[in-house]
Formats: C-alpha cells, structure tokens, sequence
C-alpha cells in the first residue's frame, strides 16, 4: 500500500561561524546520537551581508571518514588539496568528495557579479568498510547535471532517479537522491523514495505543503518513513530534496573528523603527529 511521507520535525537553522569567521547557516552536525544517519552535516552558506567583512573561507583543514558534497547557486569556490588537486566550483557546479582516509584542503568563495556567494555544503558518512577507503572526488559541472520540466516543476538531479533519468554522481555507499527543486505557483510534485531511507528537504525560497505540513523558508523538513513524498504550493517554493539508506553503525565525530570508535578517533591524531594522515602541500 502507497504510503505519503509526512513532517515529523522541522528545523529552524542557527546561525555558527566557521573557517575563518565564515557565517553560516545550519540545521544539524555532527553527533554521537547519530540522529541524522546517513547525513552528518547540513549548512547554508549565503556571504551577502556587508557587515560580515572580506569572505575569508575555509583555510587548509582535514578530513576523514566522511564525504563532503558542495553545491553552489551563486558565486564559486575555489578548492585546492594534498593531492595535488585545484579547481573551481560555480553557478550550478557540484563537487562530491569521499575523503576517505584523509586528506588536507581549502576552500575559498568568493562572489558572483551580483555581490553574493550562495550554497550548501552537505555531509555524508561512510560506512566502517569504506572510511579508509583513498580519497577521490566526483566534480560535475552544471551542464551536466539533468533538468527536468514537469507539470510547473523543475529539477536538477544531482544523484538517484527521477523520471526515468539518473543524476551524474555514482557509486555512493548511501545510494543518494539529491536534487534542487523549484516549483511554479499552483504546482504540485511526487517523488518515489524507498521505505527505510532517510529524507530531507531544506525549503529556502518561498513555501509550500509538504505531505500535509505547511513549511516557509527558511527551514528543514524531516520527513517519517513512507514510500512517496509530495509536495504542493500556492505561491511557489525552491527545495533540497536530500534522502539515503541509513548505514546503522555507532559514530564518534571529532570536528572534520567522523569515525566508529574513539580508539580510532585517537589513531586520526596519531597519523597526524606521524605525518601519515595525508600528503603535504
């Protein structure tokens, strides 16, 4: 029997700074509580205050064990690694990072012609058997990411299934539906999610009825479980769809970084002192 998905918590985001004096929106991080699971980490990142100063960034930091997904409407990031890698994330442009056993990064915005930087950055655990797994990215450009029009809807599919088509980030341990979706005034949207997986949706434009919740911006749904999500608006509204297969193992985070066991958490700090965790600059 088909079963809607209905609102069983919404979250107003709190306003932290991080990096280097960056201001930032976020609706949940990392805890031992595991709450969000497979999901660790959600931020909005949105420089368009003048009394937030020069956008400084995110200066060289580590990670380990988790993957960082960075998704951009306005403005770009500029990305450099221990591996060697640099690159630039703009309008429409999405980068899915599997840090896996460590690596050493920085990531710098800056803003757009209209004056702003607007994104998201979103965490991902891995499973135990993937979190020493070598680092490697998945960098997809805006004209390679789907669109879809339909019914007063359009989405942009990053990662799953919708509509017959397949967003162009794979091989993702949680099997991801990730996608950014705008719906016109008067339009409606369904969109079939396996029982069991996690689901979210940060609304940041407008508002709209999700199952039978009205939610404005700016705020994140959590959906129950069920098998299809539906979504309807008067005015029109501007959506993440997020939602994955929970990996169901305990999790000790420590700042960049998210492992299983605290011992583990300890030999992350070891390697460092080492000079074992990752290549240098």
């Amino acid at each position: 029997m088909n079963s809607t998905r209905s609102v069983t918590q919404i979250i107003e985001p709190q306003y932290v700074i991080e990096g280097a004096d960056v201001l930032l929106r976020r609706s949940f991080g990392p805890r031992r509580e595991n709450l969000f699971d497979p999901f660790l980490l959600f931020d909005h990142f949105a420089f368009n205050d003048p009394i937030e100063g020069p956008i400084v960034g995110f200066p060289q930091h580590p990670h380990r064990g988790i993957e960082t997904v960075t998704y951009i409407l306005e403005g770009n990031v500029r990305h450099r690694d221990s591996l060697g890698n640099t690159g630039l994330i703009g309008p429409g442009d999405l980068q899915w990072m599997t840090s896996g056993r460590g690596i050493l990064h920085e990531e710098l915005p800056h803003r757009g012609p209209s004056g702003r930087v607007n994104g998201f950055q979103l965490w991902v655990n891995l499973p135990a058997a993937q979190k020493m797994d070598p680092p490697r990215y998945q960098d997809v450009l805006a004209g390679d990411v789907p669109v879809i029009e339909k019914e007063g809807a359009q989405v942009c599919l990053v990662a799953g299934e919708f509509d017959e088509q397949h967003g162009p980030v794979t091989e993702i341990a949680i099997k991801p539906l990730y996608m950014d979706v705008t719906l016109a005034a008067g339009a409606s949207f369904e969109l079939l999610v396996p029982q069991g997986h996690a689901a979210y949706a940060y609304v940041f434009e407008g508002a709209g009825e999700f199952g039978r919740t009205q939610i404005d911006a700016v705020k994140m749904a959590v959906f129950g479980d069920g098998d299809r999500i539906q979504v309807k608006t008067d005015t029109g509204v501007r959506f993440l769809l997020m939602a994955g297969e929970p990996i169901g193992e305990p999790i000790v985070p420590y700042g960049p970084f998210v492992m299983n066991t605290q011992e583990e958490i300890k030999q992350v700090f070891e390697d460092i002192k080492n000079g074992t965790f990752a290549k240098g600059w």
